[in-house]
């Protein structure tokens, strides 16, 4: 592969179909030239391919491990961040939101001001997120993610490899065909090391004010900005921002005047 494209990542794809994980990673790393980097949300499906990376010896050598340190994660996140670095002797890199944005935002919208309408999240998603992820990737030739197909309607399509045209590199998803069930069952066998709030009701972690835990029976994604339209809800890294609008009877501002903010609707289990 001499330069990213479409055809070049279709082309990708079509191979990696038939490889296991590690084989996967190998041939992801041999086709395409130029900076790898692995962004990280140090969620469970991520802790699965940062184990996969060491153990291949890819990480930190041929991929670069970087996170969006958004300023709103949880405590358990962080916890994470630092047994993984242990556990692989390795260090994942930090981007985080421009500090003018960042007090531009919470001096004119309020700290939780993202409450207040849909485009306000995608606002503070954008500094804190799709910001820092445009510097993370600057200059790579290939994205690798952890996202899979199963997570969510919007991501059901997701495949192997794909052409980012907007950031002219190809996206590597090398767990795109797996299911929860095996992730699961991958990080348990090999003993790697992932978030507590997983055990918690939470199989989606984000920052923390726009997080909460599932109940039984609920997407996986569900959790995330729960007060917004189901189909709707992305930040803006995987795909683009669809126009979105706040569920009947999930008003954020009507959580904020009865005190519940984050812990409506969660499981009694989670409160």
């Amino acid at each position: 592969m001499t330069r990213p494209d479409r055809s070049a990542a279709d082309a990708l794809a079509e191979r990696l179909a038939g490889l296991d994980l590690t084989a996967r990673l190998h041939a992801m790393a041999a086709q395409v030239p130029g900076r790898l980097v692995f962004t990280t949300s140090l969620g469970i499906e991520d802790q699965a391919l940062t184990h996969a990376l060491a153990m291949a010896k890819l990480a930190g050598s041929r991929v670069e491990i970087v996170t969006l340190d958004t300023g709103r994660l949880y405590p358990e996140t962080y916890d994470t961040w630092v047994e993984t670095e242990s556990a692989y002797g390795l260090r994942i890199r930090a981007y985080a939101p421009e500090r003018a944005a960042e007090e531009a935002f919470v001096r004119d919208e309020g700290i939780n001001g993202f409450r207040r309408s849909v485009a306000a999240r995608q606002a503070c998603c954008g500094f804190r997120k799709v910001e820092p992820l445009g510097r993370a990737l600057d200059g790579a030739a290939g994205w690798l993610t952890g996202l899979r197909a199963g997570q969510s309607a919007n991501r059901a399509g997701t495949p192997l490899a794909e052409f980012d045209p907007d950031r002219g590199l190809i996206k590597l998803n090398p767990l795109a065909d797996w299911t929860r069930a095996q992730i699961d069952a991958f990080v348990r066998e090999n003993f790697v090391p992932y978030n507590a709030l997983h055990d918690r009701g939470f199989p989606s972690i984000g920052c923390a004010p726009c997080t909460r835990a599932v109940k039984v029976g609920e997407p996986e994604r569900a959790g995330r900005w729960w007060w917004e339209q189901e189909e709707k809800k992305e930040c803006g890294l995987h795909i683009g921002r669809p126009e979105a609008s706040v569920q009947p009877g999930q008003e954020p501002a009507a959580f904020e005047r009865a005190g519940l903010e984050s812990q409506k609707n969660q499981p009694e289990f989670a409160r």
